[in-house]
């Protein structure tokens, strides 16, 4: 045995750097036996299973009808349906953040559910209802419905995280039941993920499946780090790379949820920002493209007040750094929405500091929801005045006296000619739309064809339709 020793002590010695020759096998039994089983003890009670149900109507289709459907597509009415219940089901995991029940998972678990339960760690089962659900952060909020205390894991704080930090990952994958992996932080504020509106992202080695959506990362404190959301993968199970929502924006979403609030509250900047790239890098004095150009600034707005300019470079937001357009959105989301925060930024080659005002975006000028009924190809459409809070909403650029579609029913007119939430309407048959209520009397001067300019993605497009 102490041949064995020797031999690996040794081995161990050719291969360390020698900054790290100070460490030792294990002495002692006690080292020996050493596990992460005190903080799993601690944390698992606060880890739950999240299931979602929901139920729809689904026709039956006529063998005719399903025919034509799969050689012309879309939907062919006239032939016979019979209404079928149809059962949607969602399974992924959950944090019980708070002792009265309030538990975080992403949004994409509960999408779209009807009835929510939650089955905590002792398999007792229990209803649960949805407070705040937000697409944007994929986070959502439940309550427990029931009186009792339960087990809470704390919310930590990922700013102290640092690569090659131990994790933990504590969540349902593919339904076995409560499993806990191990791993380390494999990277810090990942963006251009592609996942969510708020890419800043920490990314672990800790293996997480299906059904881990939800589930907890915890740092070796035993404190919630993350919520395991994403992960990457070509074959549907690990492959090492998975993606946690960062503890700061989790309590963000949380504290809207315990004021009430229906969605969560975010600050409104009025400003356009678009990625560097290398040229517009050097083209601002800047060695390498981090930082967020300003594209274009809202008369008005606090952006406007603070004085910040078309061509700035914003490169920091109370001190913390801002590499790209990703970073910069989830730090200003973080800064709250009242009394202002610092931006650090790049002009004409000079720092500059500038305060921001912080505010919810407002509801100016009223939305003013009209529901197209004429017919035409808008008809079953939503369309309102595009208004910051809109524009927020929608994640568009809000301009002075525009309309945009809202909402767009899957089974519309509407729906059929391609529209979808988002899309500005600019003119309607040589009408200029500056207000919702404007939308039906442009429309009623088409006579089996309709001329629109609509602005979308960034595009602006001419078309006439007919029908």
């Amino acid at each position: 045995m102490r041949h064995l020793t020797t031999l690996a002590l040794l081995a161990l010695l050719l291969v360390a750097p020698a900054h790290a020759q100070e460490r030792t096998l294990p002495q002692s039994a006690t080292q020996l036996t050493l596990s992460f089983a005190p903080l799993v003890r601690e944390a698992a009670p606060a880890v739950v299973n999240v299931y979602g149900e929901a139920r729809a109507a689904a026709r039956q289709v006529d063998p005719m009808d399903d025919f034509f459907r799969r050689f012309f597509g879309g939907d062919v009415f006239g032939g016979p349906s019979l209404p079928q219940e149809r059962v949607q089901r969602s399974l992924g995991s959950g944090v019980i953040v708070d002792e009265s029940g309030l538990v975080v998972t992403n949004h994409h678990v509960i999408e779209g559910m009807d009835r929510v339960r939650v089955a905590l760690a002792d398999r007792r089962e229990l209803d649960a209802e949805i407070v705040l659900s937000d697409a944007r952060t994929d986070l959502a909020v439940l309550r427990i419905l029931s009186d009792e205390r339960f087990p809470t894991i704390a919310l930590g704080d990922d700013e102290a995280l640092e690569v090659g930090d131990l994790v933990l990952a504590i969540g349902n994958p593919f339904g076995v039941g409560q499993t806990v992996t191990q791993g380390i932080v494999s990277a810090l504020a990942r963006t251009q993920v592609g996942i969510t509106d708020y890419q800043f992202f920490i990314q672990t080695d800790a293996a997480i499946n299906p059904g881990n959506s939800g589930g907890a990362l915890i740092d070796m404190s035993g404190t919630l780090v993350g919520i395991n959301t994403a992960i990457f993968t070509r074959s549907g199970g690990s492959h090492g790379i998975g993606f946690a929502i960062p503890a700061r924006m989790v309590r963000t979403v949380v504290d809207s949820a315990r004021i009430g609030a229906e969605r969560v509250l975010r600050p409104w900047l009025g400003a356009s920002l678009q990625m560097l790239t290398p040229e517009l890098a050097e083209s601002v004095g800047l060695l390498r493209p981090a930082g967020a150009l300003v594209a274009d600034v809202v008369a008005q707005s606090p952006a406007a007040e603070a004085g910040l300019r078309r061509g700035d470079v914003i490169v920091a937001v109370d001190g913390a750094p801002v590499d790209d357009t990703e970073a910069f959105g989830y730090r200003f989301a973080l800064a709250g929405i009242e009394g202002t925060t610092r931006f650090r930024v790049l002009r004409d080659g000079r720092d500059a500091e500038l305060e921001v005002r912080l505010m919810p975006p407002p509801e100016t000028p009223a939305r003013r929801p009209v529901s197209v009924s004429a017919r035409s190809p808008l008809d079953g459409a939503t369309v309102v005045n595009l208004n910051p809070a809109v524009a927020d909403e929608l994640r568009l650029f809000e301009r002075a006296g525009a309309v945009v579609v809202l909402e767009v029913p899957p089974r519309s007119i509407a729906a059929r000619y391609g529209f979808r939430p988002g899309d500005i309407l600019l003119e309607i048959n040589r009408v200029r739309i500056g207000a919702s209520d404007e939308v039906e009397p442009a429309l009623s001067r088409g006579r089996g064809a309709w001329e629109l300019v609509i602005h979308r993605d960034g595009r602006t497009i001419t078309t006439v339709l007919r029908g």
